[in-house]
């Protein structure tokens, strides 16, 4: 029983790991989304209202 209780516990830490790996990519995806987004945003206003001139 203790080698089956074993098993379980090894493939567990097998798909928690997948789902860390893809939670940790979306959320560099969003953190790059959101960080960068508006950093664009701004300066595509600024350059519309003249500031770069």
């Amino acid at each position: 029983m203790k080698k089956k209780k074993s098993k379980k516990k090894q493939t567990n830490p097998n798909s928690t790991d997948q789902k860390s790996g893809q939670t940790k990519n979306s959320a560099k995806l969003v953190l790059f989304v959101f960080g960068i987004g508006p950093i664009i945003g701004i300066i595509i206003f600024l350059y519309s209202k003249g500031f770069f001139n």
